[in-house]
This record gives C-alpha cells, sequence and structure tokens, in this order.
C-alpha cells in the first residue's frame, strides 16, 4: 500500500503541475516549429520578393516568376549585393590591365527571379541593347559588376552595372560576340522566350 504524507502529496502535485507546465512549452515549440517550417516552405514558392528600399538599379521582366511589381523584379544595389557575389580578376579590351571584378553571377540573377527563357535582352541607360543566351548563365560564367578593384562604380566608369565574363579564364570569352554582349551601364534585363 503506497502512504503518502502531507508533504510527498504537495511534492507529488508540484511535480505534476511541472511535467504539465514542460509538456505545454514543448506543445508550443512543436506548433511553433511547424508553423516556421510552414512559413518557410511557403514563402519559398512565393511568387513575391522585397521591394528596394533604395533607387532601382536594375530591372527584371519578361518570363519570371518571381517579381515585385506588375511583373517585374526591381533590384536596388543592396538587394544586388545580397544576392551571392562573385570577384575574378581579368583584363578587358577596354580597361587597362588585369582588374578586379565584384558582382552577381546571371545565373545566379536568373535563379533569384525564376527566370524561363532562352534570351535575355540587356538594355543600358542609353537603350543600347544586346541579347545573351541563356546558355552564357553559367557557374564560373559572366557577372553583373557592380564593383570594379573593390569600388561601386560610377556611369562615367561604365557602371553602376556592366556584365563582365572572366575572359582571362576561358578562350571562348575572348570573341568579338562575348564582347559584344558585355554591356555597361546596365539598367534593365528582359527575359524572352
Amino acid at each position: 500500500m503506497l502512504k503518502t504524507t502531507r508533504y510527498g502529496a504537495a511534492r507529488v502535485l508540484r511535480a505534476s503541475k511541472m511535467e504539465s507546465h514542460a509538456m505545454n512549452r514543448l506543445t508550443a515549440l512543436s506548433i511553433g516549429a511547424a508553423l516556421a517550417a510552414f512559413t518557410a516552405i511557403t514563402n519559398a514558392g512565393s511568387t513575391e520578393m522585397k521591394s528596394p528600399g533604395g533607387e532601382p538599379v536594375l530591372t527584371v521582366s519578361g518570363d519570371i516568376g518571381t517579381g515585385n511589381a506588375d511583373g517585374t523584379a526591381a533590384f536596388d544595389m543592396e538587394m544586388l549585393k545580397a544576392l551571392p557575389a562573385t570577384t575574378f580578376s581579368t583584363s578587358t579590351i577596354w580597361t587597362e590591365g588585369v582588374r578586379q571584378f565584384t558582382g552577381v553571377q546571371l545565373s545566379d540573377l536568373i535563379e533569384a527571379v525564376d527566370a524561363d527563357g532562352s534570351t535575355l535582352k540587356a538594355t543600358a541607360i542609353n537603350d543600347y541593347a544586346v541579347e545573351i543566351p541563356f546558355t552564357d548563365a553559367v557557374d564560373g560564367g559572366p557577372i553583373i559588376a557592380y564593383e570594379i578593384d573593390g569600388k561601386e562604380m560610377s556611369v562615367r566608369e561604365k557602371g553602376p552595372l556592366w556584365i563582365v565574363y572572366p575572359y582571362d579564364a576561358n578562350g571562348k570569352y575572348r570573341s568579338e560576340t562575348v564582347y559584344s554582349r558585355s554591356i555597361w551601364q546596365l539598367n534593365a534585363v528582359e527575359v524572352q522566350p
């Protein structure tokens, strides 16, 4: 027979309340974790991205699945710099010596806006435009450079954005066709079928 003293009953009751409190906290944590997972999953497939807080420097339009304004994706410099950055050193036919470029790989930009097409029409602030095949947007390929030698580029210095290929890393990037795709003062990209 189990005999409980008054002191023992109080301990059992207190332990029971603590166990109940712990179970409630565990349940709350489980629900919180489930909500966080649900939010992450639904946001991962979201078709909206945050709006730029500063002046947009690049607008991506056309066949994209993720945007922030009327079927387009507008990026300010902070948003571009929040994407994975790639840095490489290369010489160009427009600059002297080897220079260091930092920017967003074209492939990362395409992924960020969930683009689906075969051609990218890149347009500069003076309305000069070039077509870049999707096949150029590969890991280790061209970047949308926003820095040269660690400094942001002014419009006078071919900025604020310049599509730069790693010309010295691959002979196929040293051709008139690729040089013609190296558009500077870039401000718009249209994803075409």
